[in-house]
């Protein structure tokens, strides 16, 4: 035995997908592929965001309902006028809506290519409620090996000749 440690499994590229990735990671991972729609990501990659993602509106949404309820007066005509704070709750929300955007629209476009199903698919969030449905159903969708064709282990070189000599790279 050489090693002085446990053995650890070698680290998953970070253009590959990672399947069965731990919540940490996948976390992790969202963010350093902050606006990379090409490549793969795994089911457990794209639902732990969607967990860190919803647990993070929950507690937003609740700083908001906070916020409208201390500081608020009830005026003599039965009125509301909620408190200061909601102010901060909202730009909070927003702020984070606005931050996780780009990103979450990536990682569904990548989470469409492990399935073997264009990232355009997203689109389709655009049609009110069956949309949303839709690609829900296509986000549980197992992966598919054709799916590799989105992958870019050179770290995103642009696949066209054309394009690798007006970037100054070598072609494929």
């Amino acid at each position: 035995m050489t090693g002085s440690g446990p053995w650890t499994p070698p680290a998953v590229p970070l253009w590959a997908p990672y399947y069965s990735a731990p919540f940490t990671e996948a976390v992790a991972r969202y963010w350093k592929k902050y606006a990379r729609f090409d490549g793969r990501a795994s089911r457990s990659e794209y639902w732990w965001w969607a967990l860190a993602d919803a647990i993070v509106v929950v507690v937003l949404v609740a700083t908001v309902l906070l916020g409208s309820l201390v500081g608020s007066t009830i005026d003599e005509d039965g009125s509301f006028t909620p408190g200061p704070g909601i102010a901060i709750g909202i730009l909070l929300l927003v702020g984070w809506r606005f931050a996780t955007l780009i990103p979450g629209l990536a990682l569904g476009a990548r989470r469409l290519h492990d399935a073997d199903l264009s990232g355009l698919l997203l689109l389709l969030l655009l049609i009110p409620s069956l949309g949303g449905i839709a690609v829900i159903v296509m986000t549980l969708l197992p992966p598919n090996p054709r799916g590799a064709r989105f992958d870019r282990p050179d770290g995103g070189a642009p696949p066209s000749p054309w394009l690798a000599a007006e970037a100054g790279r070598p072609s494929a």
